[in-house]
C-alpha cells in the first residue's frame, strides 16, 4: 500500500477508476432495482446538488490547505538556506585551518538538510553532531583569535543552528 501512496499518478488513476466503477454500479442499481418516480426526481436533484456543492467545498479547502503548507515549507527551506550560505561566506574570514574545517562541516550539514527536505530520513543524531562540529570549529577559532571578524563568523554559526530549530518548531 505504501508503494501506491508514493506514486500520486498511480493513486489518482486507481481512485478515478474506482469512483467511476462505484458511480456506474449505483446508476445501474438505481435503474434496475428501483427507478425514481417523477415526484422523487426533483428531491433527488436537490440532494444531489447540495452534495456536489459540499464536495466542491471540501476539495477547495483541501487544495487551499495543501498550497498553504507547500508555501510554508518553501519559506522554511529558504530561511534555513540563507544562514548556511551566509556562514559559508563568513567562513572565508577565519584563519586558513578553521576556514577549511568549517567549510567541510557546513557542506556535510547542508547535505543532511537537503536530504531532510528531499524526503529522506535524516538522522537527528547526525544533524546534532554536525551542528556540534560547526560550533566547536568556530568556538576554537574565536578562542584562538578573539576579534570582531571571528565573532561575526560565530554569530553566523549560531544563526545556522537556530534556523534548523525554527524550521523544526514550525
Amino acid at each position: 500500500m505504501s508503494l501506491l501512496l508514493d506514486k500520486p499518478p498511480s493513486m489518482f488513476a486507481l481512485s478515478l477508476t474506482g469512483l467511476w466503477l462505484i458511480a456506474f454500479a449505483g446508476y445501474f442499481a438505481q435503474r434496475v432495482w428501483r427507478p425514481l418516480r417523477r415526484e422523487e426526481q426533483d428531491e433527488f436533484k436537490t440532494v444531489q446538488g447540495a452534495t456536489l456543492t459540499l464536495l466542491g467545498a471540501i476539495v477547495g479547502f483541501t487544495f487551499a490547505m495543501s498550497v498553504s503548507r507547500y508555501d510554508q515549507r518553501k519559506n522554511l527551506e529558504e530561511s534555513e538556506a540563507i544562514p548556511i550560505g551566509t556562514e559559508l561566506v563568513r567562513a572565508q574570514l577565519l584563519p586558513p585551518a578553521s576556514r577549511a574545517a568549517l567549510g567541510k562541516a557546513l557542506r556535510a550539514y547542508l547535505d543532511l538538510r537537503i536530504a531532510f527536505y528531499s524526503g529522506a530520513e535524516a538522522m537527528a543524531k547526525d544533524e546534532a553532531q554536525r551542528q556540534s562540529d560547526i560550533w566547536s570549529i568556530v568556538r576554537d577559532a574565536a578562542a584562538a583569535q578573539p576579534t570582531p571578524i571571528v565573532a561575526l563568523a560565530a554569530a553566523g554559526a549560531n544563526d545556522v543552528i537556530n534556523a534548523q530549530g525554527y524550521a523544526a518548531a514550525a
